[in-house]
């Protein structure tokens, strides 16, 4: 094998597809990434058998080959070469040089026929987003998903299509978070759980573009993303997500109006007086024109108010200030509105439309030192 391209193209395809290169696996052939010039085009490929990315680089082929190249080391070459055109060149026995002005390195790769290929997934049932919106999903809600193995259904985010619409829900057993997406078409129902380690990895990828789209294709094992020249192929996880229609559309008695960006700050200082590992509440003291913020902790205490529009009736209630300020990020408007029941019920941050519902499970008086 023996192609030629350039330095920054080769380098975005080797980032895109290192993602999905495993960081621990007895499977040595897994740790490598697959450069494919047997087709007619330049394909790098990894796969860790649950997450797989495949991208297509510009470049000339001048012999076609295969070869698979150990992933960390292939990576700090391209990063280290010179702002030119790579040449890779293998032979029958593996050996592998790389090439840029007067560099070169000479590793010993592995057979391309013994790397484990994407699955082949059936074009058929698929939807379609922009990139933009594809990657704001992601993060609007994936700060909510457990990062343990407990339940492994948490560890993913539903994605539930329902004719024109896209509901992307995560939960971490203590906060709920939720999107509501307009899908451009018609589709048949459809609930899928996809892993979160896959929706991150995708979101360091998608450019963020408009104007740009993903076609999202499902079958019954497994989720396909195709956008730009990049392919990415995960395992969906089985079961049954949690059921959180009828908690969503719970009762409240106490609705607040307030500004997100002084609200946010408020939370913000309050965190400055929790060591870290502390499980410290946020008490607000909500009256009629005012919230009372308060923070009580081993360093010292704050008190502060902050200006709020209030129906309904007066509440105090404390909250671990670290789920507010997730939800609160990511939100982008500059008012958000915040429903109430009672001191051991469950906020809701949510919209009009509810496009966006952020559900947060209250801390009770008894923690407060």
């Amino acid at each position: 094998m023996k192609i030629i391209c350039s330095k920054s193209n080769l380098l975005n395809g080797v980032n895109t597809v290192s993602k999905a290169v495993p960081s621990k696996t007895t499977m040595s052939i897994l740790e490598c990434i697959l450069i494919d010039a047997s087709k007619g085009q330049i394909t790098l490929t990894a796969n860790d058998m649950e997450l797989g990315i495949e991208t297509v680089i510009d470049g000339e082929i001048i012999e076609k080959g295969i070869i698979a190249l150990d992933a960390k080391i292939f990576l700090e070459m391209v990063r280290k070469l010179p702002d030119n055109d790579v040449t890779i060149t293998s032979d029958n026995a593996f050996r592998t040089e790389i090439t840029c002005e007067k560099a070169k390195f000479h590793i010993i790769g592995k057979s391309g026929e013994d790397f484990s290929y994407l699955p082949q997934i059936e074009r058929s049932d698929s939807i379609c987003l922009s990139q933009f919106t594809l990657k704001e999903v992601i993060r609007q809600t994936s700060f909510s998903i457990a990062d343990n193995f407990t339940n492994k259904i948490l560890t993913g985010e539903l994605f539930e299509i329902n004719e024109d619409t896209l509901k992307v829900v995560s939960s971490d057993g203590l906060r709920i978070s939720l999107r509501k997406i307009q899908l451009k078409n018609v589709y048949e129902p459809k609930k899928v759980i996809v892993p979160g380690k896959t929706l991150n990895e995708i979101s360091k990828i998608l450019s963020g573009d408009t104007d740009k789209d993903v076609n999202i294709f499902f079958t019954d094992k497994h989720v396909l993303f195709e956008f730009d020249q990049t392919t990415v192929v995960s395992r969906l996880i089985e079961g049954e997500y949690l059921k959180i229609d009828n908690i969503l559309s719970a009762d409240y008695e106490t609705k607040v109006k307030i500004n997100k960006k002084e609200f946010l700050s408020c939370i913000d200082r309050s965190t400055l007086l929790i060591k870290e590992g502390d499980k410290k509440p946020l008490i607000m003291n909500i009256m009629d024109d005012v919230m009372e913020l308060k923070m009580n902790s081993v360093i010292g205490s704050l008190d502060e108010e902050i200006d709020i529009a209030k129906s309904g009736k007066d509440l105090m209630i404390g909250f671990d200030p670290k789920f507010l300020i997730d939800a609160l990020k990511v939100i982008d408007e500059e008012e958000v509105e915040i429903k109430l029941l009672n001191p051991k019920a469950p906020c809701f941050i949510k919209d009009e439309q509810e496009s966006y519902i952020y559900l947060i499970l209250p801390v009770t008086f008894s923690t407060v030192a």
